[in-house]
This record gives structure tokens, C-alpha cells and sequence, in this order.
């Protein structure tokens, strides 16, 4: 074999056993994107939607996504009492086959779960609401180990509370309490001890789930605390560049805690947040070492509230942010920042959550519990079908799960399974 070309592909196979190391049963899919894997989706749904799979009231209240590993689905929830958040297991039936509690939730303004669980080796990963760690058995929900976070790293939350989902690769679980001991904290996921925490940002943290990120064979952790974008050494915890201008609408800010609630997408060394509240978009690019990054452009098109937004055929879509209520539906083009189009959802609907399988765009109204498939052309906002789910309670946050040709939404302490295959 040519030498170089075995140097070459050793690298390749060094780098893409690198990124299988990150669990792929996580927040917002596989690769952490809202991008799932399944083919031969349905290019339309019948007039009253695609048919129900199951439906079940007994999740407890959450804004959580429902996870699928195998033929389980597991759910994080609030219990009946609304005193302790509960890790619950279902078969494929939507048959619950237990509930365990295993942390508190946040005591303040919108106490609801928040945290998808992270599988792996057949434990859950799961964070509270006021920052506790927890490992579980997935064959029957025992706590295997528990850290408070909260105390121990003495956190320093914003307003709605931690608000993360776990980031879980090799050996290690990622937890950002944020404060003035450390940001970002790596535990041991077999026995919950410190590997590694980082420097001090002295920030008050954001509601962002991390993600795992490589480019020129290195890996990286990109998150964001509220003030501030980071990229985090896996191995060290050392936090290798910061990035905090916002942009000039950010200036009228200045003294009030940002809302920081979305991952970045990344694309071949280029990193992508946005945020609402007019705290806008913006394209990082990092360097080859990985050691700091630059701005390439900045978007006041897509300020996305806390709905995601995913990257298909070279364009960004999403929602954005004109009020706690209301906002439209917008494609950014990922290399310009330029914007394709920015139109309403005409019928009642407004912002939402967005994810993406099989050429198409998903998305799921906040206000109305909408639901619908949309064709990810630039040229118009150009919903194919839609349908409305009208059971549950509270805000319709909770982000989409797509596994084997099923899609599965949550409405507060109701979840449900379509057949979209």
C-alpha cells in the first residue's frame, strides 16, 4: 500500500473512531444536530396526520424530548406532586415499565423537566433542574451514582435554572455549572468522580447542551455560558478560545443576563449559535489549531428563541424570536449568512422547535402544538402537510425524536408516536 496514502486514511479512521465515541443516544439525535438518520420517510401526510403509533398522559410534566435505544423509549418528567423529577421507561407499545426519581427540579418560574437523557453501556445521564448528575441502570432505573453539581461546583444559574443535557463520550459525562469555581466540569460516567473542570468564567451559566466537535483530526467541546461561546479542551477541560461580541444589538443588553438556550451547528470548522431576544446570529470560524476563532457574519434574520435549528443542503432553518409568543420561519444561507426568506406560518401558528430527517424539515409550533413538514427550499417557506396535537399542558417546547420511521413529540405529561414511514 502507497505509504501516504496509509498515513492518510490511518488519520481518517484515528479521527472518525474519535467522534464514535460520542454516545449517538442523545439531545437532538446521532450527531447532536437535529438531524436524524431514517430513510424513506413519507413525502406527505394523510389530511389528519400520519398514523398514531401510541399516545400516553403519564410522563409526568416536561419539556424534555422523548430517546429511543433499542425497543425502549425513555422520558424525563416531573412526578405527580411536581416534587421530584422522575426517569421513566415505556416499550415500543407506549407501556410504561417504570419511573424513578432521581433529582429536583427548579423550584422557580417553569420547574418542568428540561433534560433528554444521554445513553450509554446501558446507563442514563441525566441532569436536574438545580444541577444534580445522575447515572441509572436502563434495565430498571437504579441510581448507580449521583453528584449535586449544583452544590459541589456552587453554580451560578440563570433565571429558568440549569437547563442541560448531557454530554457523554469516552469515559466522561459534561456538566457546565458555570460560577467562580469552574465552567465546565468532566465526571467519571462509571463512578461520577471529577476527571477535570475547567477555569473559572465567573458567568452565569446558559441553557445550552454542549456538543462534541472535530476538525484537522482534533476534537473539541463547543458550549456557551450566558455571556460567552466556548471551545473546551475533551481532555484537559482547558478552555481553548471565548467569543462574547454579540453584535451591536447586543449592546442594548448590556447589565441583563442573555438567553442562551441553543447547541451550535458545526460544519467543517465552521460554528454556528444563535439566540433570540434580538441577540441574533453568527458564524465562527476556528482556527487550524483550534485555539481561537473569527466571526465570518452575523445574521439579525435568525434569532432563534429556544426552538433549534438544523443545517440541510448548505442552508440553516429555523424560527425566530419578534416575541415570547410570536415569530417567523426563516432560511439563512450557511456560507454568506445571507437571507433567503423570512415568512409567517399562516394559520395560527408562530415559532417552534426544528429538526430534520430525510431531505426534510420537521418542525413543531409553540403556541398551537402544530406540527409540520416542510420541503427545505430557499426559495419559500413551503409547508407539504401539517396536523395539530391538542392534548397536554403548558408550552409545546419540547423537541421532536425521530427512530425507525416513528416520530415521536411530548406536550407536557403527554407523549405520542406517529408512523411517518
Amino acid at each position: 500500500m502507497n505509504k501516504k496514502f496509509f498515513t492518510l486514511l490511518l488519520g481518517s479512521m484515528m479521527a472518525a473512531s474519535a467522534m464514535a465515541q460520542v454516545t449517538p443516544y442523545g439531545w437532538r439525535g446521532p450527531q447532536h444536530n437535529g438531524y436524524y438518520p431514517d430513510k424513506g420517510l413519507l413525502k406527505e401526510w394523510p389530511a389528519e396526520g400520519p398514523e398514531m403509533v401510541f399516545e400516553t398522559s403519564d410522563a409526568g410534566k416536561g419539556y424534555s424530548s422523548p430517546l429511543v435505544v433499542g425497543d425502549k423509549v425513555y422520558i424525563t418528567g416531573l412526578s405527580e406532586d411536581e416534587n421530584e423529577e422522575v426517569f421513566s421507561c415505556y416499550n415500543l407499545k407506549g407501556e410504561k415499565q417504570y419511573t424513578v426519581a432521581y433529582g429536583k427540579p427548579w423550584k422557580q418560574s417553569f420547574p418542568e423537566t428540561r433534560t433528554t437523557p444521554a445513553i450509554a453501556d446501558g446507563k442514563a445521564y441525566v441532569i436536574s433542574g438545580m444541577g444534580e448528575i445522575v447515572c441509572l441502570d436502563v434495565k430498571d432505573g437504579k441510581i448507580l451514582w449521583k453528584v449535586d453539581g449544583g452544590t459541589k461546583y456552587e453554580r451560578k444559574p440563570g433565571m429558568w435554572g440549569t437547563s442541560e443535557c448531557p454530554l457523554v463520550y469516552d469515559d466522561k459525562v459534561i456538566y457546565t455549572p458555570c460560577g467562580d469555581q469552574t465552567t465546565m466540569v468532566a465526571l467519571n460516567k462509571n463512578t461520577g468522580e471529577e476527571i477535570w473542570k475547567s477555569k473559572p468564567l465567573g458567568d452565569k451559566s446558559g441553557y445550552v447542551s454542549p456538543i462534541m466537535i472535530e476538525y484537522k483530526g482534533k476534537r473539541q467541546i463547543v458550549g456557551s455560558t450566558c455571556q460567552t461561546a466556548i471551545g473546551v479542551n475533551p481532555e484537559t477541560g482547558d478552555i481553548e478560545w471565548t467569543f462574547d461580541d454579540w453584535g451591536p444589538k447586543h449592546q442594548g443588553r448590556q447589565g441583563r443576563d442573555n438567553i442562551a438556550p441553543n447547541s451550535a451547528l458545526y460544519q467543517d470548522g465552521k460554528i454556528f449559535f444563535c439566540h433570540g431576544y434580538d441577540i441574533n446570529g453568527f458564524q465562527l470560524q476556528l482556527a487550524d489549531d483550534l485555539k481561537s476563532v473569527t466571526c465570518t457574519w452575523r445574521t439579525e434574520t435568525l434569532d432563534t428563541h429556544h426552538g433549534g435549528y438544523v443545517l440541510v443542503n448548505g442552508k440553516i432553518f429555523g424560527s425566530n424570536w419578534i416575541n415570547n409568543n410570536d415569530g417567523n420561519w426563516c432560511c439563512v444561507d450557511w456560507e454568506t449568512g445571507k437571507t433567503d426568506y423570512e415568512e409567517k406560518w399562516t394559520g395560527g401558528a408562530g415559532k417552534g422547535s426544528t429538526i430534520a430527517a430525510d431531505g426534510k424539515v420537521y418542525i413543531f409550533d409553540e403556541r398551537r402544538g402544530y406540527v409540520g413538514l416542510v420541503n427545505p427550499t430557499p426559495e419559500k417557506f413551503d409547508v407539504v402537510s401539517k396536523f395539530r396535537v391538542a392534548k397536554g399542558s403548558g408550552a409545546y417546547w419540547s423537541h421532536m425524536h425521530i427512530n425507525d420511521g416513528i416520530l415521536y413529540l411530548r406536550h407536557g405529561e403527554y407523549f405520542a408516536a406517529y408512523k411517518i414511514k
